[in-house]
């Protein structure tokens, strides 16, 4: 043993194989460890509650003897008062990692997110909070907090103008990423890396978003199903068409435009001879409850009359990089003047709901299974069968006659058939 200093570091010969090993005679526990290459690096040897503890400090060079000394001292005493250096280390570790790094971890885990709620996670990551992406996310604070949700909520991601459903969303997803990181990276004492979520403290910012009641009205249901009806029959290529027709196809199942919009072939089922063989599937839906759903009698034609495409599998196909109609943007804005208001795919889902309940006379609870949510019901949840939903093909055909009806009505009022002229 010798008191390691420079001049005996730089003279220290490399053992033949493996590593060596040269104590310090005044701190004891402090050490070199020589590797056959001739490295050097800095090591502290001690007990932890009991159990030996050998920690690399760091390479010489990295380090001069006078900070490996001074370092092996506090972790020695660390030892002594029963605080492991390793995970200390990875404590340390894991107060560097990133939101990028979270995110990542988070997006990773197999079959917990579906690819759309990825697409939105990646989205506010590398737009929403960009310049936050590579700083460590323990370093969040509630005044950054505070003040990006401000940002978004009066001028938007963008700066284009307010945006506090936006900034709503993106806190939402920041806040899952830090409860995440909470649970999954420690301190050296066993603590989770963060105690309390930043995010909390938009509180009293937190602007409460009126729900979306909107739908086409009743007594507009017609116009808008004559409009649809004249518009295919003049569709005058293939993405106009697709367009149309899924437009059509949302106002008859009630479906999410993400989960109409992609539909293949290979998840429909048409057999004009049994109505009730009559389905279209949703094999991982938002609910992760796959669905076999019925189709009305005014589905399946839309459906039989469609133009297949070789080499695409996609039942409203498009040019596009998808291979399928994604937003039917230009179809809604004409069913939007139809309807006399702004419409959106998703109000066409809240007029299927409304038509069922308000104007057919259905059952909650089966429009509830009908547009694939949990029934809230305890019998509906646990005894109805809530993945073959074939035998609700009679309600479904009870709002797909109720619609078609009322396009009648509105083309003859449109052509003038109901005009009767008065006698001279």
């Amino acid at each position: 043993m010798a008191k390691l200093t420079k001049t005996y570091i730089d003279k220290v010969q490399a053992p033949a194989t493996g590593y060596e090993i040269h104590w310090d005679d005044a701190l004891k526990g402090y050490g070199l460890r020589v590797t056959a290459a001739g490295k050097r690096v800095f090591v502290a040897q001690g007990r932890v509650r009991g159990k030996a503890v050998c920690f690399t400090i760091g390479p010489y060079g990295q380090l001069t003897e006078y900070e490996g000394r001074e370092k092996a001292r506090r972790i020695l005493q660390d030892m002594r008062e029963g605080i492991d250096p390793r995970d200390v280390k990875k404590a340390d570790e894991a107060a560097k990692v990133t939101l990028r790094q979270v995110a990542d971890a988070y997006m990773g885990r197999p079959g917990k997110l579906k690819d759309s709620s990825k697409t939105e996670i990646e989205r506010h990551v590398t737009t929403t909070f960009k310049a936050w992406e590579q700083k460590p996310i323990a370093a969040i604070t509630e005044d950054d907090c505070r003040k990006r949700y401000r940002e978004i909520v009066t001028k938007g991601t963008t700066g284009k103008g307010p945006a506090p459903a936006q900034a709503n969303q993106a806190f939402s997803v920041l806040r899952a990423l830090i409860n995440y990181a909470g649970r999954q990276y420690k301190k050296h004492d066993g603590t989770p890396l963060i105690l309390h979520n930043p995010v909390g403290a938009l509180k009293d910012d937190w602007i409460e978003l009126q729900p979306r009641t909107s739908d086409i009205d009743e007594k507009k249901v017609g116009a808008v199903w004559h409009m649809l009806t004249q518009a295919r029959a003049n569709a005058y290529n293939r993405d106009t068409w697709s367009s149309i027709d899924l437009v059509m196809f949302l106002m008859l199942t009630g479906a999410r435009i993400g989960e109409a919009s992609a539909l293949t072939w290979d998840r429909v089922s048409i057999d004009k001879d049994d109505p009730e063989n009559c389905w279209w599937h949703i094999p991982d839906p938002k609910n992760r409850n796959p669905v076999w759903l019925p189709l009305s009698s005014q589905a399946v034609e839309l459906l039989t009359t469609r133009q297949r495409i070789e080499g695409n599998p996609h039942v409203f196909p498009s040019w596009g990089d998808t291979g399928h109609i994604k937003d039917p943007r230009d179809m809604m804005k004409k069913v939007s003047e139809a309807a006399g208001r702004k419409i959106t795919p998703h109000d066409l889902r809240r007029t299927f709901v409304t038509l069922g309940v308000s104007v057919c006379d259905i059952d909650l609870y089966k429009m509830e299974l009908l547009t694939n949510h949990v029934p809230k019901g305890v019998t509906a949840r646990h005894y109805l069968k809530t993945s073959r939903l074939q035998y609700l093909l009679p309600e479904v055909q009870r709002i797909g006659d109720w619609i078609s009806e009322q396009g009648k009505i509105a083309e003859v009022v449109a052509t003038g058939q109901n005009v009767v002229a008065l006698r001279a």
